[in-house]
């Protein structure tokens, strides 16, 4: 029996996009709910009241009911077709990082490769799988040695399930476990366009680091040409700071409230050939160290700005929008004449017109900066045209 879908969601869903929300199903008493004996991870069939719509997987629990991985009536949704498309995001790849100049990269990217909530990273000979929701879990066991087996003959010996609720967490308080292959390393070291950074697998952010990031961060390299003092707020690991460093910035400032991100960091400036102790790597909230630093009188004349998401919710997003326009504003009083400012979003409820309001002449209180470009995730982050929550990344250079 089909799962019916309203209007709305069927039409959603026929444009491309991957999500069916619980109040876009219409079940047989007409309030939305659905056939209650589906388990998660289950295969079912949507339709709009008289034909067949898509082919997708059953969440029990998240407000997502549905991931959908299949418009086609006559394909089959089974474990074959799940680890192909795998296998064509990682193929695709393939060309895009040909050398080790770029060791650290995103094979599959979920929705955006056509595989709902399976993503999976590679640092260098190790892969990170992280699961969004729990759909794919009762497949893991079969799916984990064809992915095992395409990652090998790729060189990736190694492969970890990061921690999520679904999943759970390690009973050693790391946020990695071992699915396939030698002992998971706590770190390694990886290049990105030729820069050596250090992550950290067993308790890092993300996978064990943003490489969505990765275009920007070449792009602050760029900028950093010439400059005498950077600033990098929100500065996690440092991947930024080692950017502005190695671009040619005189004197590099990374803020962050995280003290063991500092050491990150510094481990990885030392791997470039540069000493961090010529740099500065301040432990402390990132509004108090601006307030400060403006009564101070202290300018630069390179920041960099990326911040932790202030929205995660649709609800959270006035508030989220306030605190950027606080965060900017406060930016601005300690940007020299002539600096560029790069000021980046990671939500997806803020879009890309939103982020730009909170960097008008009004909220920055200066009219002599110019939007020179908006940038997003890098191609192997890919998105799809009618998911717009896959498109939550943002860049802003002002100049």
């Amino acid at each position: 029996m089909l799962i019916q879908l309203t209007p709305t969601a069927a039409a959603a869903v026929r444009r491309g996009h991957p999500w069916v929300f619980r109040e876009g199903l219409v079940s047989r008493d007409g309030r939305g709910h659905p056939p209650r004996q589906r388990a998660t991870g289950d295969v079912v069939e949507l339709g709009d009241g008289k034909a067949f719509v898509a082919r997708g997987l059953w969440d029990a629990d998240s407000p997502i009911a549905v991931r959908v991985f299949e418009r086609s009536a006559g394909r089959a949704l089974n474990i074959g077709a799940v680890s192909a498309r795998v296998e064509r995001a990682i193929a695709l790849r393939d060309t895009w990082f040909p050398d080790d100049t770029t060791t650290a990269y995103r094979l599959c990217n979920g929705e955006g490769d056509h595989v709902p909530s399976l993503v999976i990273d590679r640092y260098a000979h190790v892969a990170v799988l992280r699961l969004d929701g729990g759909i794919l879990l009762p497949w893991l066991d079969r799916l984990v040695p064809r992915i095992a087996s395409v990652l090998t003959r790729r060189g990736v010996r190694t492969l970890g399930l990061r921690a999520t609720a679904d999943t759970g967490t390690p009973e050693d308080g790391k946020k990695i476990t071992l699915l396939h292959g030698p002992p998971l390393p706590d770190r390694l070291v990886v290049r990105e366009s030729g820069m050596a950074m250090e992550v950290d697998l067993a308790r890092g952010q993300k996978t064990g680091a943003f490489l969505d990031q990765r275009d920007n961060r070449a792009r602050v390299r760029a900028l950093a040409s010439g400059r005498a003092r950077a600033l990098n707020l929100f500065s996690y690991a440092g991947g930024f700071s080692l950017a502005a460093a190695l671009g040619g910035a005189a004197h590099v400032t990374s803020v962050d409230s995280a003290a063991a991100a500092h050491a990150t960091a510094q481990r990885s400036f030392r791997e470039n050939g540069l000493d961090p102790t010529q740099h500065d790597f301040i432990t402390a909230d990132a509004f108090d160290f601006l307030d400060k630093a403006h009564a101070r009188g202290d300018r630069w004349d390179l920041i960099v700005s990326d911040p932790p998401s202030f929205a995660p919710s649709e609800r959270a997003k006035p508030r989220a929008l306030a605190a950027y326009r606080r965060l900017h504003g406060a930016i601005a009083r300690v940007l020299t004449d002539g600096g560029v400012f790069c000021a980046a979003s990671c939500s997806s409820h803020v879009t890309a017109e939103d982020f730009a309001t909170t960097l008008d002449h009004a909220t920055l209180d200066r009219d002599d900066l110019r939007l020179c470009a908006l940038l997003g995730q890098p191609p192997d982050h890919p998105t799809l045209p009618a998911w717009p929550e896959g498109r939550y990344l943002k860049m802003a250079v002002l100049a």
